[in-house]
């Protein structure tokens, strides 16, 4: 159940906000869980199993830890032991398939688990954060089992640490009207973002990412429509996600923050899947060394959680290429052009940092045909044609609304408006953009999720 579908819109959110608003502080936090269960089952009712193993045996894994704090070399055998659990669960249904494929090993053919590379994740961070004395151990299960299957962020993020949330999971936390509102807009925008901008621009990825007739200028259209399209599918979702949570009581941490304006790949990376990146500098790469350690060592840091980094997002080469290519492009930052490229033209550092997340976009989107595809982007094509001129002609208006979007002058505009105005004007644009997104998804039956089965 993904949040643009019209089961999420009209059956599952209103009855489980009523729900969730009528039932007593005391009972908010079981109604919740059970919910959370319920959203996850809709998809993958098999898989409920797994959900309740994870949460079970990480919030054993706490209970210990916390318990033989004074030992702290068992301590550390319960760290691993839960970091253990959790990559192994990952690697068998994310990765065993692939690694099988490629050395003669039985391919299962089991179904990825909704969500896994999420909870596993925020499940281990719980783990190591009560052994760093950063998080305080959780003794209700009820609670610890909200953390892990919190619905608004189970399938695609954010990714959030325990420790930012606790105390939103006490049962003293109460949704004011104003957090309500606050969350039903910003839910409102993200699904706008996912229906109207994602949807709109991905069908021309669609006709032209395997298009026989693909010309260089064509080639390069079809990535930046798929750079568009992931970028408002992931940030739309992620806002639909911190919204829903409001809505709830809770604050999950933002997870982008305008990408496409950055000027260069540091800087994009501190704008895009913030809670990801955030992750693997606390849990990956400080403890290897982070920047504590010089020459090769930091480099070879730096390569590794770049490679891990890709390889999370998807268990074929072409991930594995784009986070190695991310890698190199910043220590190659750090090592030569961050010592000119300050200097240059603010529209130099945009224009060199979008080629650079393009040409990565078009790695990301083609798992089985990514050099190909390269190939043609770089002039083993024609360099124009009439398919390209038409879907050019076509797609334009489309592509300077986007590039709009993209950028923060829209919501600049809107806060230079009085208070008042933008009042008014807020409810009536959240009620046009519903309005609007289910005639769309009522008209259309195109409405996919990019980040659906990481």
């Amino acid at each position: 159940m993904v949040f643009s579908s019209m089961t999420f819109l009209f059956a599952y959110l209103p009855i489980t906000l009523a729900l969730y608003f009528i039932c007593p502080l005391w009972l908010r936090n079981p109604m919740l869980l059970i919910a959370n269960l319920i959203f996850y089952g809709w998809g993958e009712p098999r898989y409920i199993i797994i959900m309740f193993a994870s949460i079970m045996i990480d919030y054993i894994h706490g209970y210990l830890i916390e318990k033989y704090r004074y030992n702290d070399k068992l301590a550390r055998k319960f760290v691993a032991s839960s970091v253990i659990f959790n990559l192994a669960l990952l690697f068998f249904f994310k990765y065993w398939d692939f690694l099988a494929s490629q050395f003669g090993l039985p391919v299962l053919g089991v179904p990825l688990p909704l969500g896994i590379s999420f909870y596993t994740f925020q499940t281990m961070s719980y783990s190591i954060d009560v052994y760093r004395g950063e998080a305080q151990m959780q003794t209700n299960l009820v609670k610890f089992g909200v953390f892990v299957t919190l619905f608004p962020q189970l399938i695609a993020g954010p990714i959030v640490r325990y420790k930012d949330i606790a105390d939103q999971l006490t049962e003293g936390v109460k949704p004011r009207i104003k957090d309500v509102s606050e969350g039903a807009k910003l839910f409102t925008v993200g699904l706008c973002k996912k229906v109207l901008l994602a949807n709109s621009i991905g069908k021309l990825w669609e006709v032209l990412q395997t298009n026989p007739d693909l010309s260089v200028v064509g080639a390069w259209l079809g990535a930046i429509a798929f750079s568009f399209q992931i970028y408002f599918d992931f940030a739309g979702y992620s806002d639909m996600a911190c919204g829903l949570g409001r809505m709830l009581g809770f604050t999950f941490p933002q997870n982008f923050n305008y990408p496409y304006i950055a000027k260069s790949i540091t800087d994009f990376w501190r704008r895009w899947h913030m809670t990801l990146g955030s992750w693997f500098r606390e849990y990956v790469y400080i403890p290897l060394g982070g920047n504590r350690v010089n020459g090769f060592r930091k480099y070879f840091n730096i390569m590794v959680v770049w490679a891990l980094t890709g390889f999370w997002h998807g268990a074929d080469w072409n991930f594995l290429v784009w986070g190695i290519y991310f890698g190199i492009l910043l220590i190659l930052e750090k090592q030569i052009f961050m010592k000119f490229l300050p200097k240059m033209p603010d529209f130099i550092q945009h224009i060199y940092t979008l080629i650079l997340v393009i040409i990565s976009m078009a790695i990301f989107a083609t798992p089985q045909y990514f050099t190909e595809y390269l190939s043609k982007m770089f002039g083993n094509a024609p360099f124009f044609n009439a398919t390209t001129q038409y879907y050019l002609t076509s797609y334009l208006p489309t592509f300077i609304i986007l590039a709009i979007a993209a950028t923060p002058l829209p919501k600049k505009l809107f806060y230079k408006l009085p208070e008042k105005t933008r009042d008014s004007l807020s409810t009536f644009l959240m009620v046009c953009g519903i309005a609007m997104t289910i005639s769309f998804l009522v008209s259309d039956s195109y409405n996919p999720f990019l980040y659906f089965r990481f």
